[in-house]
């Protein structure tokens, strides 16, 4: 399951993505807890970027002594029954997560190699997710988001990641014509039937170089959810 990826860009997401600038800054290169920019829908029924936190309970938001599970991927066949990501599947609190590529290890010389899964075109896509809202102490909001996965065994592409004998994982690329809808309040059965597999064709697996973790930005607590 991808736990590191390359996210839009703020001219690209801007540009490609139809959105208002978001406030805060973003790396070239996030893992768990780095800010990067995610989409949802605005209370005016339009697209909108924030910038969160790269896994749904941030490590900052345990309470001491408290234990810190992964959540940057949420699998599609339980989202709806685990503690992490129940609530905002339920109220409907889905995302875009707009990216110009992610990374997974291959084993098919025996070794893992890093691979870059990206679009053959070069263009951005996103991914579907879900997000939540922090209140803080100082009256704002921080946001965190993690990234739907589904079953990968017989897809062309992705059963060719991670160790042999896994369970092969993929996230759930959203076609553009899909995004409102995703994005929209629509029930959750209905939104459950758009998480499938993705077009092998579209994108391809690069190999890549050793990965470049990097200080977190810190956003500002301002952001409104309107």
């Amino acid at each position: 399951m991808c736990v590191n990826y390359l996210p839009t860009p703020r001219a690209v997401l801007i540009q490609h993505f139809k959105v208002p600038d978001p406030l805060g800054d973003w790396p070239d290169e996030v893992w768990q807890d780095y800010l990067a920019p995610i989409i949802i829908q605005g209370d005016d029924g339009q697209p909108k970027a924030l910038v969160a936190s790269y896994g749904m309970i941030p490590k900052r938001k345990i309470k001491p002594g408290g234990k810190h599970y992964a959540t940057m991927n949420a699998r599609a066949e339980t989202v709806g029954e685990k503690i992490s990501y129940r609530n905002a599947w339920a109220k409907g609190y889905r995302c875009l997560v707009p990216m110009m590529g992610f990374f997974e290890p291959c084993y098919e010389t025996g070794k893992a190699e890093r691979m870059r899964i990206e679009r053959v075109d070069g263009a951005p896509f996103a991914v579907a997710g879900l997000w939540r809202p922090w209140k803080e102490d100082d009256g704002g909001y921080s946001f965190s988001f993690t990234q739907l996965t589904i079953n990968a065994d017989d897809h062309p592409l992705m059963k060719r990641m991670h160790k042999p004998g896994d369970e092969k994982r993929s996230l759930v690329l959203l076609a553009q014509s899909d995004f409102a809808e995703w994005l929209a309040p629509t029930p959750v059965e209905q939104a459950r039937t758009m998480l499938g597999p993705f077009d092998a064709v579209a994108l391809h697996g690069v190999l890549a170089p050793r990965p470049n973790t990097l200080k977190r930005p810190i956003v500002s607590h301002d952001q409104s959810l309107g």
